[in-house]
Order: C-alpha cells, then structure tokens, then sequence
C-alpha cells in the first residue's frame, strides 16, 4: 500500500492505494470513502502543473502513471452539468477524450478479458410486454439482445443502426479507431498490447466495455448513457465537442450485459416506430446534459425496474472459471490477476 494524498473541497486527506494491483474503480471508491464524493462526480488531476486524468475504472490504477507520494486534485462535478467523458470517460483522462464523465465506476470488463460460454439470465417480464416507463412523450423501452457475448455491439447496432446483426461491423468500428490513433490508445490504456487488442476484439467471444463506449460515441458523434442496473448509477461517454451532435443514446448495463433502450410512441408500436437516438435535455426542458434530463430519469427507473427483479449480477462477487486451467475465481477482480498471471483469457461463469 502506497500513501496519496487528496486536495479535495473539504481539505486533504492521505489515503492508502495499492498501486501496483487496484484498479481506477479502486481507487475512485477510496477517494469516495474520504470525500464523500461519488464516482460519477469525480473529477481528478495529477502533476505539476495539474493536468486532468482519464478515468476507465475497470483498468489498473497505473493506467494514471500516478507515483508513489503523488498528490491528487478531486473536484466534484455538478451532476447538472457533467459531460461525460470528462473525459467522459466516463471515462478518461487525457487518452481518451471521447468519452465525458472521467469518473465512473465499472461499466464492464475491459474488452477480450472476458467470455462467458454460459448464457446471463434474462430479467423476468412482467405481463406480455418488455419493462417500460412512462414518459411525456410515450414510453422508454428495455429491449433485450442477445446473450451471446456480443450484446454490447448488438445494443450499439439495435440504436445506431436499426439492425442488431450488424454487430461485427460495430466490433471493426473499435478496431480501426484503435488502428488509427496509437497515441490516444496505447498499451497502458488498453491493457495489453494494441495488436493483441485489436485482433481480439473482433473475435465474436469478446466482451466490450468502456473503451469500446467512447470509441463509438466518437464515431457515431452522439453520448452513449449506460445505465448500470444494480446502482442506478449513469456513466455517459460524450464524443469530441467540435463533433457533438448534442444527441444521445442509452444502454442498460446489469453487470455483465449490455441491451439496448429506445422510446416509443405506444407500447404496441413496432420497432420502426421506436426512437433510438434523443436528444440531450429533450422532455421537461431540463438543464443539458444533466442528469435531470427526463430520458436520464425514466432510463433510471427502467434500471431500477429491473433492479427490483435482481436482474443484474454483481462482479464483485459472482463467481468465475479459467476455461484454459479450470482454476475457480471469485470476482472480476480476481478474474484480472489471473489473466495477468498467466495470460489466460478466456472465463466462464458458474
């Protein structure tokens, strides 16, 4: 355990951080503990002269290149006016720019860490109908993908393409962005080496996550809101500002998997009629970009919806198997280091 000393709103604080195996999420929940501060308004600088950080949680902690001794700077963002990405990252610092709030916890496993042959349980439906919301202007819709280890692509299709199918040409999107720009993501960011990455990406078994967020938000120049299902916590990656639509798009995060969320006029309506992409601050005349916004607010319910079923799974605790050794692991956490250990990949859940 290594000492990091916080400047934050109330003063500073010392706290202990194990710097060479916790993660950014790690580190944003101690900084939480001591600030009370949380994740998603965390807005952190390092250095001299401070320079802002980009925060994925679900990397390791020396992804920040922080020092032994190093002083934190944590402010708190207003969640009226958060951009995600704040990065948004949520996500990250100064790699990443795509994406808006730099301080979100975990949105699922970095990509190809992870592949689960075991199908995820579905949320119970309640009546003959997906969970929905009520809205001003109709209903916000959960609509299921497939469990298939694709769903993150599948939900990114469903929206921007109206055609979940497409999931493989979403995975080349990731593909050639991280081609493209080796200085924006580099091994330190993506965890592994960029070929390594890239080609597991696109390998139909490999998880997405929040690199793969704000890399289409990017691409597609709309926020992508995922709304994580056990905390009702909304981690929202924003594209670059001289190419944002101002529009937005919703995901649902249980955990482990990604569906899609649209609008609809009716219940009834077919999927054509359904809306994918919103505009920020659309219903209500809610502040931009805040988490107030009434889609933000109904996407929140339709989590706790579903929250209210156990309809997530908790990655802390959930229990995991190398499918190359057999050897039981308990956590994604645990997940991590054996994988980093002994280059194993590949997991399934019990």
């Amino acid at each position: 355990m290594a000492p990091v000393r916080l400047r934050h709103p109330k003063g500073v604080t010392t706290i202990q951080v194990d710097l060479a195996s916790a993660t950014v999420q790690d580190l944003q929940q101690a900084i939480f503990a001591a600030t009370e501060i949380p994740p998603s308004q965390q807005e952190l600088k390092a250095g001299y002269p401070p320079h802002p950080l980009t925060l994925i949680p679900e990397l390791p902690i020396e992804s920040l290149g922080l020092k032994q001794g190093e002083q934190l700077v944590v402010t708190q963002r207003s969640s009226a006016g958060l951009t995600h990405g704040s990065a948004q990252p949520p996500r990250a610092a100064t790699a990443p720019s795509a994406v808006s709030s730099p301080a979100a916890a975990m949105t699922g496993m970095t990509a190809s860490q992870v592949r689960s042959p075991v199908p995820v349980s579905r949320p119970s439906k309640k009546g003959d109908g997906p969970e929905h919301v009520l809205t001003s202007n109709g209903y916000l819709v959960h609509r299921v993908v497939p469990d298939d280890n694709s769903c993150l692509f599948s939900s990114i299709a469903l929206v921007f393409e109206q055609d979940m199918s497409k999931a493989q040409s979403i995975r080349k999107i990731v593909a050639d962005a991280i081609r493209k720009d080796p200085v924006k993501w580099d091994e330190a960011i993506l965890g592994r080496p960029r070929e390594e990455y890239i080609e597991t990406i696109q390998k139909p078994n490999a998880w997405g996550g929040a690199i793969e967020l704000s890399i289409l938000a990017a691409h597609y120049s709309t926020e992508i809101a995922s709304v994580d299902v056990e905390t009702g916590r909304v981690d929202r990656f924003s594209p670059p500002p001289e190419h944002d639509s101002g529009n937005r798009a919703i995901v649902i995060y249980s955990g482990i998997h990604y569906d899609a969320v649209t609008a609809a006029p009716m219940l009834d309506a077919p999927d054509e009629f359904h809306q994918t992409i919103m505009s920020r601050g659309a219903g209500g005349g809610a502040v931009e970009d805040g988490d107030d916004d009434e889609m933000l607010q109904a996407a929140k319910k339709l989590a706790g919806a579903l929250r209210a079923k156990r309809a997530y799974t908790n990655t802390a605790t959930f229990e995991l198997k190398c499918q190359i050794c057999q050897k039981g692991l308990k956590g994604e956490k645990e997940a991590r280091a054996h994988a980093s250990e002994t280059g194993h990949v590949e997991f399934g859940e019990y």
